[in-house]
């Protein structure tokens, strides 16, 4: 039998109280226990912090910091938490280190499932799992199953290290170009189906009215370097789910307005290039697979 990995965690969490001891019941509960557990309060002032207190003076292994309250909130505020975090467990001897929103929960064998699938693979940079929103999981047809999604994003230290660890964005986007840089570093990514973990916020609207987010998202994948066919592709889909037909349009707006306003790009050009051929590619392999199966049905009837 493999011997597990040792891991950390770091939770970035601004004004959680609603969610976070959802998490914090998840964690204590789990069968693999983390090494240390820091939870960076970023600002937060409604009551999070007396939530993590409660917690931590029970488990020795969970830790409380702050930080300082700032007026601005942008996504690269959640990097200098977690970095703040990232500081406390340099010295530790963990395997694996892992990003956990305050957001979600998940089963007593959660990590355990996880650090099974590090042990099995010494290649495996990133692992996660699929995520559920209310009656909806997160569809892989337009983000492939290499992708891990942020709210829960385990790296292996060596991988974590070698990309630089997070890089901060205000624009956002940080844990998929960690997941895009860690496959150009040669490192394998996946997702594993056989666990789910519930997130209990719907995602980047927190800060922002609904139907602001795909228009915001489709600027985001332009100054994240997304392919303008992946991303048409990408808004036809997104015109089937609610909103119907709004969401992918405001989506595609944002991303034209940025294409023809020549939105700076916000990540380096081999990364654009490395995201843009894995996106062909995707689509070439989707597209192929559609046509196969229309043949087949055509053969049978």
């Amino acid at each position: 039998m493999l011997a597990l990995p040792k891991y950390v965690l770091i939770t970035p969490a601004r004004n959680e109280a609603k969610f976070i001891e959802l998490t914090l019941k998840s964690m204590v509960a789990q069968t693999v226990l983390p090494l240390k557990w820091v939870i960076a309060s970023d600002g937060s002032t409604d009551g999070t912090d007396d939530i993590v207190k409660q917690y931590a003076s029970e488990h020795p292994w969970i830790e409380l910091i702050r930080m300082p309250e700032r007026q601005e909130r942008h996504f690269a505020g959640k990097v200098h938490a977690f970095n703040a975090g990232y500081a406390k467990v340099l010295g530790l001897p963990y395997d694996v280190i892992g990003n956990l929103d305050g957001d979600v929960s998940f089963d007593k064998e959660y990590f355990k499932f996880l650090m099974e699938k590090f042990a099995e693979n010494p290649q495996l940079g990133v692992g996660g799992t699929p995520f559920r929103e209310g009656s909806s999981q997160y569809d892989y047809r337009f983000t492939s199953i290499e992708h891990v999604s942020g709210q829960c994003q385990l790296f292996r230290r060596e991988c974590f290290e070698e990309i630089g660890g997070y890089v901060p964005r205000k624009i956002g986007g940080i844990d998929l170009v960690a997941v895009i840089t860690a496959r150009m570093k040669g490192w394998q990514t996946r997702t594993f189906p056989g666990m789910t973990y519930v997130h209990h916020r719907q995602m980047n609207t927190a800060t922002q009215h609904a139907l602001l987010v795909p228009l915001r998202g489709g600027r985001g994948d332009y100054i994240l370097g997304s392919h303008p066919v992946w991303e048409v592709c990408h808004c036809m889909y997104q015109m089937m789910r609610p909103p119907v037909v709004v969401a992918g349009l405001l989506r595609l707006a944002g991303f034209t307005w940025a294409l023809l306003t020549r939105t700076e790009k916000g990540v380096p050009a081999e990364l654009v290039h490395f995201r843009r051929t894995e996106q062909m590619r995707r689509l070439r392999s989707f597209l192929a697979a559609v046509v196969t199966l229309r043949h087949s049905s055509a053969r049978e009837t």
